[in-house]
């Protein structure tokens, strides 16, 4: 799982939570960094089973940008739009702007793991 976010501790929450439910994850602080892993992954002859992406990044390419190119690049990826801000338009209607699901910021760990899991099609459970 590639997990994109500008915050630190968010970074760590997100690596300690989907470590333990025994997912590989690999992080990136902004989504230059995010569509460098994936293409770093890509020519290693790897997918990502999901991607995580902060939707605003401050001083950086943020999730809505990020998703564009990370579709580009595989149209059949499972991406999840992660926001605090709970009224923006991508996290009512994340399909439309290439998403395939969200995750509202604090993050609730059983949901998190429930989101995993279905876009995953693997039954891990926090």
């Amino acid at each position: 799982v590639l997990v994109m976010d500008d915050e630190e501790g968010v970074l760590e929450f997100s690596r300690m939570v989907l470590t333990e439910l025994g997912y590989e994850v690999v992080t990136a602080r902004n989504g230059e960094e995010a569509i460098a892993e994936f293409h770093a992954a890509l020519d290693a002859g790897e997918r990502f089973a999901a991607v995580m992406l902060d939707l605003t990044v401050r001083g950086g390419m943020g999730g809505k940008e990020a998703i564009a190119e990370l579709r580009r690049l595989d149209p059949d990826i499972k991406a999840v739009v992660c926001s605090g801000y709970s009224v923006d338009p991508i996290m009512a209607n994340p399909a439309q702007y290439g998403f395939t699901a969200v995750v509202t910021k604090p993050y609730d760990v059983a949901d998190l793991a429930q989101t995993m899991a279905a876009l995953t099609g693997t039954d891990r459970k926090a």
